[in-house]
């Protein structure tokens, strides 16, 4: 098989979650630890970051990965889902793992991955840890799919464990209250191995707490322990002004994402180098830090959050799909200079509408549309659902053609967003 038949294969042969949703998780770790133990345990030769959270798990990553790639390090990075290409999701040093490797790991795996009945994240999970330990990887960042306590990613003892926040979202898998979501995130956390909390919040942090004092495992509060006293953009990057409460350290950190929601986010890594400094054999120095927040995009190839992709209109794409990160999203279209707004929207047809739609703009003009997934909503669908609530729009089937309304029907003095779902910002960008 091809590269092109090998991904078709896999993606009929293994249930994904971006297919079919829920259908396709799977409880326990039974299946990963046994197709590890077949690969002769590839995890166990480097260290690992494991990074969970409802939101900014990925940004968080990519930004970590930037920053121990300036300290020098051969860095792994395993993230989901992709954008464009499925090798996105598995990369050293910001190079993804090539079509010949994607081919000979199929091909040399694919009975004993047919046989053992594997996810497809179960498999994207087994070929992320193998290929960084062809590759001689030194540490590897590593981001859960879905959850983290049954996460396939959770076989591993890792240097660093972080959770970015907690909100409703995957209510059907993980639990129906912020308290049950973070229980299972606060699955990641092992035996004296220190973790970072990205957001404080009161039902969470009580869940957190437990399981880190149960664990031995040292819990550092982010937004405790550095706060920003100002940011701002500043030419092709957001300046970012942190201060340490407790010594009143000052430090600036340019950061080449400009989605307002990165300042929580930039709070989380810097809080996770101190950790990584003081509690892990990894040398991370203030240059690397500096230097990594201001590459995060070209050292890593991370796309789809606050994206650019035009100035007369403002054009901006994001991944932002729940209530959480959509709220954030909003807050910062709010604060844009524009004459008319316009929205591209999709959705998965089993997003939380109940929750997400109060939330979106009422002086946008809508343009419904439908991602190319199973799991999408029809757009007319869509469509039904906001403009019984009063939003104004229309239908365009495709996400391309969507775009391309917006386009026309907008001035150089307007803005147009697309989102709504992650599927949506990856058929835009896959043209």
């Amino acid at each position: 098989m091809n590269y092109s038949q090998t991904t078709q294969f896999l993606f009929n042969s293994f249930p994904s979650y971006q297919n079919v949703g829920p259908g396709a998780y799977k409880e326990g770790l039974h299946n990963i630890v046994e197709m590890c133990r077949r690969l002769d345990n590839p995890q166990k030769n480097y260290f690992t970051i494991h990074i969970a959270g409802t939101n900014g798990k990925g940004s968080v990553s990519h930004i970590l990965a930037s920053v121990l790639q300036q300290a020098g390090y051969c860095v792994g990075l395993f993230t989901s889902p992709h954008l464009v290409d499925f090798r996105e999701r598995i990369r050293v040093n910001g190079e993804p793992i090539s079509e010949r490797e994607v081919v000979r790991f199929v091909r040399e795996h694919k009975e004993e991955m047919t046989s053992l009945g594997l996810s497809f994240f179960e498999m994207t999970t087994a070929m992320a840890f193998h290929h960084f330990s062809e590759r001689d990887v030194e540490v590897a960042i590593i981001e859960t799919g879905l959850g983290g306590r049954l996460d396939s990613t959770n076989i591993l003892k890792p240097i660093l464990s972080i959770i970015t926040n907690i909100g409703l979202d995957h209510t059907a898998l993980l639990g129906s209250t912020i308290g049950e979501i973070a229980f299972e995130k606060a699955g990641i956390i092992k035996e004296e191995v220190p973790v970072v909390i990205g957001e404080s919040a009161p039902e969470s942090d009580e869940v957190f707490e437990r399981v880190a004092k149960a664990h031995n495992a040292l819990l550092v509060h982010a937004d405790r322990e550095w706060e920003i006293v100002d940011s701002a953009p500043s030419g092709e990057f957001m300046r970012y002004h942190l201060q340490r409460p407790r010594d009143g350290r000052n430090q600036i950190l340019d950061l080449d994402l400009m989605g307002s929601y990165q300042r929580k986010n930039i709070l989380t890594v810097r809080t996770a180098v101190s950790l990584l400094r003081h509690q892990t054999p990894l040398n991370i120095s203030t240059r690397a830090l500096v230097e990594g927040t201001r590459s995060v995009c070209s050292s890593t190839g991370l796309m789809g959050r606050w994206q650019r992709l035009g100035t007369s209109p403002q054009v901006i794409c994001d991944t932002g799909h729940n209530a959480h990160g959509i709220k954030e999203l909003v807050e910062q279209i709010a604060r844009q200079d524009y004459r008319k707004l316009y929205m591209v929207v999709g959705m998965v047809s089993d997003k939380d509408f109940d929750s997400v739609i109060p939330l979106m703009p009422r002086d946008g003009y809508y343009i419904f549309t439908a991602p190319s997934v199973p799991r999408a909503l029809p757009a007319s669908s869509l469509a039904e659902k906001f403009l019984s609530e009063g939003f104004e729009g229309e239908v365009v089937e495709g996400v391309h053609a969507a775009y391309r309304r917006a386009v026309e029907l907008a001035t150089p003095e307007d803005f147009i967003f697309i989102g709504g779902s992650t599927f949506v910002v990856a058929d835009l960008l896959s043209e």
